[in-house]
């Protein structure tokens, strides 16, 4: 079940919305640019997604922040013009370790330069116990943020077992509708996307989705 922090967040209803069709064309909290991996300049993120006309949007950037600003500036400028852009939320992709597997953590909704994000803000991965799952469970809640798993079915161990044991640290929830098969064009993959869900609804926790772009296109990877 949920924390009550997490019942008191202000995305919190936004994703008790999300559902297998919510993403590329409403909701995408988990995308990239150059401030990263990815290809897209944070200008250009921001423009494809009111083009798009997406209604929430999280920039999850690996280790870092440094897109977030530009991509606000951007959108505000749309909103300007007359443009109805979508929700920022801030947002970070993580590493850890959970069940002594190299995971990808999702913080999202979270206080601006909170010192316990300090750490994972760097642009790599920590070494040593901060790269411990909990450890970053506590830094994300301590920044007033949401944990959840990314795409738990990428992993070398069972989305199951991951599931279970990032319920048992305090995770908020997981990513759940995700195109493990990297198509072209984004849509959630049948089958596994559907057993994330029944899991994530059977323990009371929140379902995000998202393109993982790396690429030059919001709506494929």
């Amino acid at each position: 079940m949920l924390r009550p922090e997490a019942l008191a967040h202000p995305l919190t209803p936004v994703l008790r919305q999300v559902r297998a069709d919510s993403c590329p064309e409403r909701f995408n909290f988990h995308c990239h640019t150059i401030c990263s991996d990815g290809s897209l300049q944070p200008e250009d993120l921001a423009a494809e997604a009111v083009a798009i006309g997406l209604e929430h949007l999280a920039v999850t950037d690996h280790h870092g922040l440094a897109a977030h600003a530009a991509i606000s500036a951007a959108l505000d400028d749309h909103r300007r013009r007359g443009a109805a852009p979508p929700t920022l939320w801030r947002g970070v992709e993580i590493s850890c370790l959970l069940e002594g597997c190299l995971v990808h953590v999702l913080g999202l909704g979270f206080a601006e330069e909170h010192p316990s994000l300090h750490p994972y803000l760097q642009g790599n991965a920590v070494v040593g116990p901060a790269l411990r799952a909990e450890a970053v469970v506590a830094a994300i809640r301590q920044a007033g943020g949401l944990v959840l798993l990314a795409h738990p079915a990428r992993y070398r161990l069972p989305h199951q077992r991951l599931i279970a044991a990032a319920a048992d640290l305090g995770f908020d929830g997981a990513e759940v509708w995700y195109d493990y098969a990297m198509q072209t064009r984004w849509q959630p993959t049948p089958l596994v996307c559907e057993a994330i869900a029944a899991d994530l609804e059977r323990r009371g926790l929140l379902m995000s989705c998202g393109t993982d772009t790396h690429g030059l296109v919001l709506r494929g990877r």
